[in-house]
């Protein structure tokens, strides 16, 4: 096939402190076609995009690369920042030529101002652009906002079904294999959406949800089933779409028994809404268990309300007061996004002892600034993590550790989850010698930490993706909707 390839991806925050702007999408990735070795780099460094290479070589296709757009999440991007990268993307796939397939990295939550549904808008678009017949598929994050406008222009709706998301290559396998039989005149997909009221976030490597995904993986063995997607939605994007979802694409001919699986689907994934609540613990809670005495190796705490993977600042310093208050030792915690502490450390060098005032700068889910009579122990220009594609690493940014009062922090310039244990071992922290380790994250480092982890605390601080959800000001969002009311009439 000539597939057109492109990617255009942001998590919205709706309630997020940080602006996204065409910054956001420099300071992330931002690879026009003609890019230069190092930037085409970054390009197949990201999941989806990336492997959609791979899998066309293995394929025989020719691909023609377009825009590939990725912003840390934050609030809603500007206006004009998403029109010109929506407008620069569809003349690429018009200067593209005939094409046999479109193949669009998405996120699947995206909003810009004005634009509550930038997928919905980009989507419709294309298929404008290429004609009804023309094979267009999407991939999506499992935390996305999946819209009627979505799916009615785009027969081929695919995200990932683990959280963490570790399966990206297995779903680019599934989505090519689609458009392929889709350009072969093999099938004639459609793509069916059924909503699930309720918000949360709902790890996938544990029981119930596991039994949940092999029931899905189950279903698509069945004749004229070709791909099943849970949708877990995004808590903190305000659309009148937002929530869970069931997306089923089928075979002309199977739509009954589309629409009966969809419906069992439903049924069970809103019977498991609790489950993502019941695994989080207050602060002071959260403290107590992962300090508890007689802990038999390393605890690793998630410090889930501060995730800059969700559109928090990351520089929140809830936890780290609280361990100051106790007098914890042997802890490491990081990564904070703090430039300006950064910038001072890094002027002062490795050895220097001086006084840092350390986060809680961007907004109220920030907390207070700490001051610390820090050590400055490690400088770092070139340190590295492994995301979540596995193979492939991202740069800290400026980034230095520090030690003060029994605790090792790691400070950086980069805003970005952690990931993987090299956000601590690359500044020189030695996890082996640590009781506690303190991560922003929610979920995606237990791709990593679980394999050292001897018991994981997910810890729900007053933060900025605090658990919550009540006291958050939503004015689109469709009611009713669990957590917010208890009834919603779904059964």
């Amino acid at each position: 096939m000539h597939v057109y390839l492109a990617a255009l991806a942001h998590e919205t925050n709706s309630f997020s402190p940080i602006p996204t702007t065409l910054r956001s999408f420099e300071e992330g990735i931002l690879v026009r076609p003609g890019a230069g070795a190092q930037d085409q780099a970054l390009a197949r460094d990201f999941p989806g995009y990336g492997f959609l290479l791979e899998v066309a070589q293995e394929h025989g296709d020719r691909v023609t690369q377009g825009l590939c757009a990725w912003a840390q999440p934050g609030g809603p991007v500007a206006r004009g920042v998403y029109e010109a990268l929506r407008d620069e993307l569809l003349e690429e796939l018009k200067a593209a030529g005939p094409v046999d397939a479109v193949f669009l990295v998405l996120h699947g939550a995206m909003i810009a101002q004005g634009y509550p549904d930038c997928e919905g808008d980009l989507l419709e678009r294309v298929r404008a652009m290429v004609g009804p017949d023309v094979p267009v598929g999407a991939l999506l994050d499992l935390h996305a906002t999946v819209t009627p406008r979505m799916a009615r222009s785009c027969p081929g709706l695919v995200a990932c079904k683990e959280y963490p998301h570790t399966d990206y290559l297995a779903r680019t396998r599934e989505l090519h294999a689609i458009l392929a039989n889709m350009h072969e005149g093999r099938v004639r997909p459609a793509t069916l959406l059924r909503r699930v009221p309720m918000l949360g976030l709902f790890g996938t490597g544990e029981a119930p949800m596991r039994a949940l995904l092999r029931q899905v993986v189950d279903h698509e063995a069945e004749a004229g089933i070709l791909s099943i997607s849970l949708i877990h939605g995004f808590p903190w994007s305000d659309t009148v779409d937002t929530g869970g979802a069931v997306l089923v694409v089928f075979e002309q001919g199977a739509q009954a028994r589309a629409e009966a699986i969809a419906a069992r689907l439903a049924q069970d994934f809103y019977a498991l809404r609790t489950l993502g609540a019941r695994s989080m613990l207050a602060l002071d809670a959260a403290v107590d268990a992962a300090l508890a005495p007689g802990k038999p190796g390393l605890v690793v705490m998630a410090d889930s309300s501060d995730n800059p993977g969700g559109g928090a600042a990351c520089d929140s310093t809830f936890v780290l007061r609280a361990l100051l208050e106790r007098g914890a030792r042997d802890v490491a915690l990081g990564m904070l996004w703090d430039p300006q502490a950064v910038q001072l450390a890094m002027d002062a060098g490795v050895g220097a002892k001086l006084p840092l005032r350390v986060g809680g700068k961007v907004g109220p889910g920030s907390g207070q600034p700490v001051d610390l009579q820090a050590t400055v122990t490690a400088v770092r220009r070139d340190a590295r993590q492994h995301g979540l594609a596995g193979k492939y690493t991202e740069s800290l940014g400026d980034a230095v550790a520090i030690h003060a009062d029994g605790i090792d922090i790691v400070l950086n310039t980069r805003r970005q989850q952690v990931f993987s244990p090299e956000c601590f071992t690359e500044l020189g922290i030695d996890l082996t010698s640590k009781r506690l380790v303190v991560v922003k994250s929610t979920r995606h480092f237990r791709a990593w930490f679980d394999t050292i982890a001897a018991e994981t605390v997910i810890c729900d601080a007053p933060g900025a993706l605090n658990g919550d959800l009540a006291r958050l000001p939503y004015v689109h969002l469709q009611r009713p909707m669990w957590p917010l009311d208890q009834e919603t009439g779904h059964a």
